[in-house]
């Protein structure tokens, strides 16, 4: 399995932070913002990481991080998403590089307090389809919102005005190599964006798509009220744990 972690955007709602530089790179806590999604995918067993960046600061993944052996990598692969066509297309410019192996994608401001080492396991076993995370959240109608019937998912909604459940849909996706094929078939949304959700009900719809609760707490970061909470969680509790003998 390939690691693909979506880090594109203009970051508008950190501005002006973000006239510098990408909001991927700012601090949570004592680390750049995008160092947590990568150790997610490490503390899975997943190696081979791909990151899709974009705006005028792309190069300063480069500068930070280079092949990543500060995180004891031998390679880091980069891509360049231009403009802002939103995560499923940024997600098209990972193609050749998962070559038809299954992925697992992570957006570039979520930060977990746990891990997803039993969700990857999970979706090793299915082997086709897809695997999203939920989580309980007090305010679901800024995400991606599971309608679950009988314990089994049956929708997402994007951003519902009266959501039918208070389970999100985290920005952890694991995928099969069909979803190359589902995203070439999308149609913009009206804010003009590839939408993953579209992604995600697609395989809902072919009855492929599967879910799991995340454990621990979850936060994104991408205003500066969820960037300064990620912060406090994780100045207190730390992220990214893997208790003794968990690791793949």
């Amino acid at each position: 399995m390939k690691g693909i972690i979506l880090a594109g955007g203009l970051g508008s709602r950190l501005a002006p932070l973000t006239r510098i530089t990408n909001k991927h790179l700012l601090p949570v806590y004592d680390k750049p913002m995008i160092y947590y999604p990568i150790e997610t995918l490490i503390n899975a067993g997943i190696t081979d990481i791909m990151i899709v960046t974009g705006g005028n600061h792309a190069g300063d993944f480069l500068r930070l991080m280079g092949n990543g052996k500060d995180f004891g990598l031998k390679h880091l692969n980069y891509t360049y998403q231009e403009g802002e066509g939103g995560i499923a297309d940024a997600l098209s410019l990972a193609e050749y590089f998962a070559d038809g192996e299954s992925i697992c994608v992570v957006l570039g401001d979520n930060i977990i307090e746990r891990n997803i080492i039993k969700a990857v396991r999970d979706f090793e076993e299915q082997k086709r389809g897809a695997k999203i995370m939920l989580k309980e959240v007090p305010d679901p109608e800024r995400f991606g919102v599971a309608e679950i019937t009988d314990g089994r998912l049956v929708n997402i909604i994007e951003k519902p005005k009266n959501p039918r459940s208070n389970l999100a849909v985290i920005g952890i996706y694991l995928y099969d190599a069909t979803v190359f094929d589902i995203v070439k078939t999308l149609k913009p949304s009206e804010r003009g964006e590839l939408e993953i959700t579209d992604v995600n009900n697609a395989y809902v719809g072919n009855g492929t798509m599967t879910w799991e609760m995340l454990e621990g707490w979850w936060t994104d970061a991408g205003t500066f009220e969820s960037l300064l909470r990620a912060s406090m969680l994780v100045s207190q509790t730390g992220a990214n744990n893997v208790a003794p003998g968990e690791k793949l």
